[in-house]
């Protein structure tokens, strides 16, 4: 310390100070205002971006919500054609059973008849033969 105390120069120590306060004046008047307007514009241009940023987040969880809501509705509608598929299929099989079961007595009826009248003709020619077979051996 004491050896610093005896080389200091005095005049040196002024042209020092009238240099360094020159550098802070040219400093000012030429970098520090394109450096300060330089920080300001990424300032700016950081904060447009997470603007940007925040907006496309807000429209990614809309378009989510809508891919939610018409999820749930293309599954609404396909539970509600699956219904209806089976009840058509449900008629289908409905009138099938019943269709079938009116034919069946239809056959039924037609067959009794059938049976019936191949009944009365065979009575009949048995009674035809009967009188012939009565005459022919009396």
């Amino acid at each position: 310390m004491d050896k610093l105390l005896n080389d200091f120069s005095l005049g040196l120590f002024v042209w020092q100070t009238l240099l360094f306060l020159l550098l802070l004046f040219l400093l000012k008047k030429f970098a520090w205002k394109p450096i300060l307007d330089a920080v300001d514009e990424r300032e700016k241009s950081i904060e447009a971006a997470l603007k940007g940023a925040e907006e496309a987040e807000r429209r990614m969880q809309a378009l989510q919500a809508d891919n939610e809501a018409a999820k749930k509705e293309a599954m609404i509608e396909r539970d509600a054609i699956m219904k209806e598929a089976r009840d058509t299929r449900d008629d289908i099989i409905s009138d099938a059973k019943t269709a079938a079961s009116e034919e069946g007595v239809k056959m039924i009826a037609s067959a009794r008849e059938e049976i019936e009248i191949q009944k009365k003709a065979a009575i009949a020619d048995i009674k035809t033969q009967g009188s012939f077979s009565f005459f022919r051996y009396s």
